[in-house]
């Protein structure tokens, strides 16, 4: 799964010109076989009321769509350790 979050996130990051990405980013990534996971009220209100270990709202959206929906994140970010979700290291 990718969380819409990211999409958002690489899409700032590619107009800032800190990310080469494809345009068509998002059509290569369901390509790909991903599902896309949107962002649900209940992934913003979590990712507002988790301690501040990370300060990243992206991040901390993440965190929160993880845990909601019992999911591994893939981050080589060692500030996602402070938080109760399984994490993969990238």
């Amino acid at each position: 799964m990718v969380s819409a979050a990211s999409a958002w996130e690489m899409s700032i990051k590619q107009a800032l010109g800190r990310l080469q990405a494809p345009d068509d980013m998002v059509r290569w990534i369901l390509a790909e076989d991903f599902e896309e996971l949107p962002v649900r009220m209940v992934h913003a209100r979590l990712a507002g009321a988790l301690p501040r270990h990370h300060a990243d709202p992206f991040d901390r959206l993440l965190i929160a769509q993880a845990q909601i929906e019992g999911l591994t994140i893939v981050t080589r970010d060692r500030a996602f350790e402070a938080y109760e979700v399984p994490l993969l290291t990238a």
